[in-house]
């Protein structure tokens, strides 16, 4: 028996800000970073804020939050105590405060907390998920957590707050998405409710990423892009991912690289490793290249034309097709691989991958793209 679990409310279109002001005296915390402050868009969650309510705002979030930085959250959390938890920014921040309420609580040092989140950028999907990602800096590691208590109770998809995301983070986040969508589409544990989502998300990058990219002036496209990534959000919370995200994981501890743009450079590489280990995940990539009308061929073929237009994707957001290609050489492989290597095995987005790696093939699939 599998049990599915969708339990983040979504408010999304116009005006979907408005929610905030169904909030009454109530103590809110808003978790963001100091540019969200400086910039005043966090004026769009503050001005929803009706005076029964106290508000605090926490502002120090780093870039891939840190241990200590969440220690930091918690203690400002047990002193201003509140009842409601806004995240409010991209994936850092949401990350932040979701590992605040979860360490909070579970040291007793915040009471029963609402959390809701309200995305910036389009990538995550951290909204409706139980993910958070917490950095190590000491051993450089990248720890994903996974909690029923990092589960959001509500979720804001404004469009208006993606209006201004610079092209590159676009390219980032959005290949983030596409990444957890594919992953979750052959995932181990994937499901008939979990494939329906994931092809959706799919059908949504490859129709308006490269539109958002080139012009932050379609709203229509920022606005499919923002719910692509929660959309593809719950589908990887009911399947989970694979070894993309198991490697990248463990590759951004080491180089200190967005994310998103890890998974651009791997994924490729990624896709054609399954199809060839993997019969099943080989039909279903073919199924995903059919169904985007790429190919009306089935198993090899069809496989080489997603990898293709997915490298052509990747192509059009200027993003890079290797490490090397990043600024990196065969010298910083030779320094982190091997670790790279045997943590990417350990790291739990791994473990529904649709065939299990060894470290031998992980430092193969490394190896040209450095």
């Amino acid at each position: 028996m599998e049990r599915l679990n969708f339990d983040t409310q979504i408010f999304i279109g116009e005006n979907s800000l408005d929610e905030i002001k169904n909030y009454s005296n109530e103590r809110i915390c808003i978790v963001t970073d100091k540019f969200m402050v400086e910039s005043k868009l966090v004026d769009y969650v503050t001005d929803n804020i009706n005076d029964t309510n106290e508000y605090h705002v926490y502002t120090d979030v780093v870039p891939d939050p840190t241990v200590d930085n969440v220690v930091g959250g918690v203690a400002d959390l047990s002193q201003f105590n509140p009842s409601v938890l806004i995240a409010f920014g991209g994936g850092s921040a949401i990350d932040a405060a979701k590992a605040m309420k979860l360490f909070g609580t579970k040291l007793g040092l915040a009471a029963d907390i609402s959390l809701v989140v309200v995305p910036t950028t389009s990538g995550t999907g951290s909204e409706v998920t139980n993910f958070s990602v917490i950095t190590n800096p000491k051993n450089n590691l990248k720890y994903p957590l996974v909690n029923e208590l990092l589960q959001p109770d509500k979720a804001i998809l404004d469009a208006r707050l993606v209006k201004s995301v610079p092209p590159h983070i676009v390219a980032d986040t959005g290949m983030d998405v596409l990444t957890h969508a594919l992953e979750a589409y052959v995932s181990t544990s994937a499901n008939v409710f979990s494939d329906a989502l994931a092809e959706k998300a799919i059908d949504l990058i490859f129709t308006y990423l490269e539109r958002s990219f080139s012009n932050s002036e379609d709203s229509e496209a920022r606005e499919q892009v923002h719910y692509a990534s929660c959309i593809a959000g719950i589908a990887f919370n009911q399947a989970s991912l694979g070894m993309c995200h198991g490697i990248a994981h463990t590759v951004g501890g080491k180089l200190h690289m967005p994310h998103g743009r890890i998974n651009g450079i791997l994924l490729p590489s990624v896709v054609q490793y399954n199809a060839n280990e993997s019969d099943v995940a080989l039909e279903r990539y073919a199924k995903i290249a059919n169904r985007q009308g790429f190919s009306t061929s089935k198993g090899k073929v069809g496989v080489r034309t997603l990898v293709n237009e997915i490298m052509s994707l990747r192509q059009k957001l200027k993003m890079p097709a290797s490490f090397a290609e990043a600024g990196f050489t065969k010298d910083d492989l030779a320094e982190h691989g091997e670790t790279i290597s045997q943590e990417a095995l350990v790291d739990p987005t791994t473990a529904t991958n649709p065939v299990q790696p060894t470290a031998a093939d992980v430092k193969r699939l490394l190896t040209p793209l450095f």
